[in-house]
């Protein structure tokens, strides 16, 4: 009995260790990117997924969901070949990476501005038909958003703690405000993408769809901790050296008295033996 109860607890702490762990990469890369950084703006859709508030406002977004629901929103994405789908990014934060995945891939990207009615207006010259698209924020993609209900294709987005998720069939979240976590995202996409489709490529590093040295952050409590504990070093080693120093020039004054005390008697007895030579 008391064996099973071992085994059974045992069990309990290796599934609660996986569901721990992240999915798609390790956590300190979602750190490093901060890509659960929300906004000061919580929506009503995306509350479930805030994990709590910063002393300054900002929303944290659950890490573990933020991977999950990443993963998710890639599985469903590997469904669709690259002449299938399209991909729309209007915030510059994301431009550099959306190109990057687009040059990997092949799938249809638009950057910048979005032609309004290329979905729906068959007259355009430009006119396109997709079985699916994927945005990178329902409030600046909003053309792209409406487009794809008329049409009514499924609709893939990164939604942030102030999106509303409402006409979104699958929602990836997390910060897409920020070039590190779009590049995060994005890399993530086009490694998985890449390998469902057996795309034969060299995928760039993370730090190339990023387009910077990403570094780990100190957590402020720690570092606010850390400086505390070298600003009482410091302290404690100058009070060390004024000591010393004060040691220091006390022996030497002390020194000097006495060489001076030397001087004084040598004097004295010099002068006796010339007043006794005198004599």
């Amino acid at each position: 009995m008391e064996e099973e109860n071992k085994t059974t607890e045992n069990s309990n702490i290796d599934c609660t260790k996986q569901e721990d762990q992240t999915i798609l990469t390790p956590l300190e890369d979602y750190i490093k990117t901060a890509a659960y950084l929300g906004t000061k703006v919580i929506t009503p859709t995306m509350r479930k997924y805030v994990y709590r508030r910063r002393l300054d406002g900002l929303a944290i977004l659950n890490t573990l969901l933020v991977d999950k629901k990443l993963a998710e929103g890639i599985e469903f994405v590997k469904q669709f070949k690259p002449e299938d789908w399209t991909l729309v990014c209007k915030r510059e934060a994301g431009w550099r990476g959306a190109k990057m995945f687009a040059e990997l891939t092949g799938v249809r990207t638009y950057t910048k501005k979005y032609p309004a009615g290329v979905l729906t207006n068959t007259i355009l010259d430009d006119f396109i038909e997709t079985k699916m698209i994927f945005i990178c924020d329902p409030w600046l993609d909003k053309n792209a958003l409406t487009d794809a209900k008329k049409v009514r294709i499924p609709i893939v987005a990164i939604c942030d703690t102030n999106n509303h998720t409402t006409d979104c069939n699958v929602v990836m979240i997390g910060n897409n405000k920020s070039n590190k976590s779009m590049g995060l995202f994005f890399w993530l996409l086009s490694r998985e993408y890449m390998k469902a489709h057996g795309i034969d490529k060299q995928l760039p590093t993370l730090e190339d769809f990023v387009g910077e040295k990403l570094i780990l952050e100190e957590p402020r409590k720690k570092r606010i901790a850390r400086e505390k504990k070298e600003h009482e070093l410091k302290s404690a080693e100058s009070a060390i050296e004024e000591k010393m120093k004060d040691i220091a020039e006390k022996a030497d004054n002390e020194a000097n008295i006495e060489i001076g005390r030397e001087s004084s008697e040598k004097r004295t007895i010099q002068v006796a033996e010339e007043v006794k030579e005198g004599v």
